[in-house]
């Protein structure tokens, strides 16, 4: 089963990371779990976060590698613990050979705003820089007959139903089911009624639903307490992250104290 999925095996050539060997063997171990339970993984992740300063100590290496810094020409403010980080994501081409080889699609590149944060993050133990987490991307359910609203149901009630299957393969609590969906159908008049059907027997508490800035859908949530491992399903998606995802996952979802 192992042969589905693949994470690079080179990593350690390119990047002095401490604690990259823990953090690749933990997404694998999830990973192997989670496609035993019937889990639909991508077979290379879709991001890894990875914390540093300065950024160069990362964006330079992915830059040999082929990643472009700056992917969709946006940053996206991240106040993890309280304090300000900026996450600047490099891609990969689609292309790029390698992603054949497990490298991620994406890797946010998240540098502290100040001496406050930075002192902050080092204070963490795992070193500088360090692999936060790292998300296994999904692959989506094949797309049913009707709109735009219906399919936006499918998703959701597919993400809702992998969310507890998950929980329920890995024993532990997963973190909030974030939901960035067009803004055509968050706004349309019968959203908030099929929400409830989509749902299931999920509390307010469990979810967040947005608009997805740029358009498309990006359905994300952590797997494991402490926000080291994430799953992701991204459909026509115009940019990395949603910023309002970005902020309510800094802010209530990681942190740089993590735990097992």
């Amino acid at each position: 089963m192992s042969d589905q999925i693949v994470l690079p095996a080179d990593f350690s050539q390119h990047f002095e990371i401490p604690n990259a060997e823990e953090r690749l063997s933990e997404a694998m171990t999830v990973a192997l779990k989670m496609l035993e339970a019937g889990v639909p993984l991508r077979p290379n992740p879709d991001h890894a976060a990875i914390f540093c300063d300065p950024p160069q100590l990362v964006a330079g290496p992915l830059k040999k590698l082929g990643y472009v810094a700056g992917w969709d020409t946006r940053c996206y403010p991240s106040p993890v613990d309280g304090h300000d980080y900026i996450n600047v994501p490099s891609g990969l081409p689609t292309q790029s050979p390698a992603r054949a080889q497990g490298w991620f699609d994406y890797v946010a590149v998240v540098h502290p705003v100040d001496e406050d944060a930075r002192d902050h993050m080092l204070s963490q133990g795992y070193g500088n820089p360090f692999i936060h987490h790292i998300t296994w991307g999904l692959a989506p359910p094949a797309r049913a007959q009707g709109g735009e609203l219906d399919y936006a149901g499918q998703l959701v009630s597919f993400m809702a139903t992998v969310r507890k299957r998950i929980a329920e393969t890995l024993a532990d609590e997963p973190g909030t089911l974030i939901l960035a969906l067009p803004r055509d159908v968050v706004e349309s008049p019968e959203f908030s009624d099929r929400t409830t059907e989509w749902l299931g027997d999920l509390t307010e508490q469990e979810y967040q639903i947005e608009a997805m800035q740029g358009g498309g859908f990006l359905l994300q949530f952590f797997v494991l307490t402490g926000g080291r491992i994430e799953v992701a399903l991204r459909v026509a998606t115009q940019q990395t992250f949603n910023p309002k995802s970005v902020d309510k996952i800094s802010k209530d979802e990681i942190s740089t104290m993590q735990s097992d």
